[in-house]
């Protein structure tokens, strides 16, 4: 499609002001949507339109989406152990916010919608890597909101007309992904650590697995699904097809120095290994990944002179 004009919502966020960055340089037309609750404002790009509002709010948005061409659906409450937490605020951040965004969209006549789906909702699976065909089995409120907004979004393409993409990414890593408190997942929590000379804390025995994918791959992901038509009404992961253990992750943290690790007790709601079987990806979007998460994590402790 030829967007002129693009919506971000939660483009003061990790992944969504990394995709409005790109947007920006690319000479599209960007707003951004965020009410600032986990977004920053200083990663808001300043040649993008801001409207601190929230998504939970279908009147306080709707004329946001006016002549939009497209919309990246990527505002969230975006971590399973605060949603487990606080089920209430997953529902309305992350289900009754996507209704009001594709609701928004509809009315607008907005072109195509990109939604930020996610993994989690594969849960535990007998069969490794993940595809999109195996049913899902969400462990956690998180990754049961998510798997909704899935849903709602492919009811939108089917009854609506609203062209629709679902992206379900794998553990996103990168630059501006926080480093401490609630909302930090893992490569930057033991960043953070390291940066301040603490112990790597390692959540149950260290052996579950996850396929961690690079930011920059997964805007490319979503230009991709902006300009294909082929994507419409489809859910697609987005991973490398590699996975590390949590262990075998602090390795690639510690380098050479040999930090103490603290092991803690293992969470509820958390499945023991992701895989993604990027096929689809690469055969819809032509999606090929080109970070290395070694060669990144030594890059950013480069970075920190560690």
């Amino acid at each position: 499609m030829s967007a002129k004009k693009v919506l971000v919502t939660g483009g003061a966020g990790f992944i969504g002001s990394h995709l409005v960055d790109q947007l920006v340089s690319m000479d599209y037309e960007v707003l951004v949507i965020d009410n600032l609750s986990l977004g920053v404002r200083e990663n808001i790009n300043p040649r993008a339109y801001f409207w601190n509002e929230d998504i939970r709010d279908l009147e306080a948005i709707k004329y946001v989406f006016r002549g939009v061409d497209c919309v990246f659906h990527c505002a969230a409450i975006s971590r399973i152990q605060p949603c487990i937490k606080n089920p209430e605020e997953s529902f309305t951040n992350n289900l009754l916010g996507t209704s009001n965004v594709l609701e928004a969209a509809r009315l607008a006549g907005v072109k195509k919608v990109v939604y930020s789906g996610s993994s989690s909702v594969y849960g535990d699976q007998k069969v490794l890597p993940l595809r999109e065909e195996e049913p899902p089995r969400p462990k956690n409120i998180y990754a049961v909101h998510k798997l909704m907004s899935e849903q709602l979004c492919l009811k939108f393409t089917e009854l609506y007309g609203l062209s629709a993409v679902c992206l379900r990414y794998f553990n996103v890593y990168g630059e501006r992904q926080p480093l401490e408190g609630a909302y930090a997942a893992v490569v930057g929590i033991f960043l953070g650590q390291k940066e301040r000379g603490e112990p790597l804390t390692i959540v149950g025995d260290g052996k579950q697995r996850r396929d961690f994918t690079y930011v920059g791959d997964v805007v490319k992901a979503n230009l991709a699904a902006m300009d294909c038509a082929e994507a419409i009404g489809e859910v697609i992961n987005i991973g490398t097809g590699i996975n590390y253990s949590i262990n075998e992750l602090a390795d690639l943290v510690e380098a050479n120095a040999r930090f103490h690790r603290c092991y803690l007790p293992a969470r509820p709601g958390e499945a023991q290994e992701s895989l993604a079987d990027n096929s689809k990806a690469k055969k819809i979007l032509s999606f090929k990944p080109a970070m290395s998460l070694s060669v990144w994590i030594k890059s950013q402790i480069k970075k920190m002179n560690l």
